[in-house]
């Protein structure tokens, strides 16, 4: 690669007439015996103790920026030194974006320059910045091609890889059988399905009949439930508190006692009848009146 020319003018010299202290004099010899000797940022620490302002001094300190590769420093100290040839500043502007690999705005400055005044260096950097830009470009334009080239390969390798695996499966009985296998598990048997719905409906029948069983036993359980309300209803509420419901009348239980003892004395009777080998009642039997039968003396009952 051919080396960009450089356009640096020292101007250490002006600087020694300037009105300046001892010191500053001091500074500036240091710093042009450390230019000389390459040491660029012992020359820029230098020129940076100096108070004076001064264009030429601003300028050089961008000379030493940019040897010490300090570009960005460079630039904004030759931007400074307005007093300094524009065209001069504007090349070495250029060098230091092209350093940087900004071909854009090294191609620009460069061009700026040669507009203020025609310069063999300036349009040899120009020159040098396009081809480099160019080839840049090319470089960019090929990598993105091969990328592109690569992904469409890929695509059409995967393309044949399934074009091959579709064929090998053809091929292949026992890809056949397997793929028969899952098309007829696909069809529909209809004995499967009239059975599965068969199963569906004994289900549905059955829930309808624990449903219905469900609800009969539910209404006696409230037929129940009301026999049980509705006795309690009509139970007599106590007379007074503390004594019990007054029940049934004395007279229906003396009935009820009385019936019981006409029950035994029939049976009583029909099985001294069976005995005696009797079919009928002696005319000369009594009858049970209702209530307790009153003795009588002198009376038998045949």
């Amino acid at each position: 690669m051919k080396r960009i020319l450089i356009l640096f003018t020292i101007h250490y010299s002006l600087l020694t007439f300037l009105s300046a202290g001892i010191t500053d004099f001091e500074a500036i010899d240091e710093a042009k015996k450390a230019y000389e000797a390459k040491q660029y940022t012992r020359s820029e620490a230098f020129l940076n103790k100096v108070d004076a302002k001064s264009s030429e001094k601003t300028y050089d300190l961008g000379n030493a920026q940019y040897k010490s590769k300090n570009y960005d420093a460079a630039i904004k100290s030759y931007k400074r030194a307005k007093e300094v040839d524009k065209a001069t500043r504007l090349h070495n502007i250029g060098n230091s974006y092209f350093q940087k690999k900004d071909l854009e705005k090294a191609i620009k400055s460069y061009e700026e320059a040669l507009k203020i005044r025609e310069d063999k260096d300036t349009r040899f950097n120009l020159e040098l910045a396009k081809k480099m830009k160019k080839k840049k470009e090319e470089e960019k334009n090929k990598k993105k091609n091969k990328k592109d080239q690569q992904k469409e390969k890929n695509k059409k390798d995967k393309k044949d890889q399934d074009k091959n695996k579709d064929q090998k499966k053809k091929e292949d009985p026992n890809s056949q059988n397997e793929k028969k296998k899952e098309d007829s598990k696909k069809k529909k048997d209809p004995k499967k399905d009239e059975k599965k719905k068969g199963d569906q409906k004994d289900k549905k029948d059955q829930k309808d009949k624990k449903d219905q069983k469900k609800k009969e036993d539910k209404k006696k359980q409230g037929d129940k439930d009301k026999e049980k309300s509705g006795a309690k209803k009509e139970q007599k509420p106590k007379d007074k508190k503390g004594e019990k419901p007054s029940g049934q009348p004395k007279k229906q239980k003396k009935q009820d006692k009385q019936g019981k003892e006409e029950k035994l004395k029939q049976q009583e009777l029909k099985r001294l009848l069976k005995k005696m080998g009797q079919k009928g009642t002696p005319t000369m039997m009594y009858q049970m009146d209702a209530g307790k039968p009153k003795p009588k003396e002198d009376v038998n009952p045949w």
